[in-house]
């Protein structure tokens, strides 16, 4: 599975930016996703997750309630959606794609990465 990442930018604070991670391979539909971002200094970390379906999500706590992730089978993409953005989500954001179907938050649960794409907050 390859993966690539895009909609990142620059945005002020409250505002809102849609990732989308196109994938592909025939197998998109069969494997669970994630998001994962890395603030500069810091260690990558979990943001979300969706099942194969896209009837199970698990998201951090700190995005809880602002960012959603979906999917689309047909389209072999999953998306971001990040609403009230703030500074402190100024990240590279991947996606990944792991050989099972069920969520998880484990980035080692992960086996195939996009690049990154990059999402800059200002105040």
């Amino acid at each position: 599975v390859q993966l690539q990442a895009s909609g990142g930018g620059l945005v002020q604070a409250g505002g809102s930016l849609r990732l989308s991670c196109a994938a592909s391979g025939r197998t998109f539909s069969s494997v669970a996703m994630g998001w994962f971002r890395r603030a500069p200094g810091k260690e990558r970390n979990f943001v979300a997750s969706i099942n194969r379906s896209g009837g199970s999500t698990a998201y951090a706590e700190f995005v809880k309630g602002r960012f959603t992730i979906s999917r689309d089978n047909a389209k072999n993409t999953v998306y971001l959606q990040m609403n009230s953005l703030k500074p402190e989500d100024t990240a590279v954001y991947y996606c990944a794609a792991r050989s099972s179907s069920s969520i998880s938050a484990d980035l080692y649960g992960y086996d195939y990465w996009g690049q990154g794409t990059q999402v800059t907050v200002s105040s």
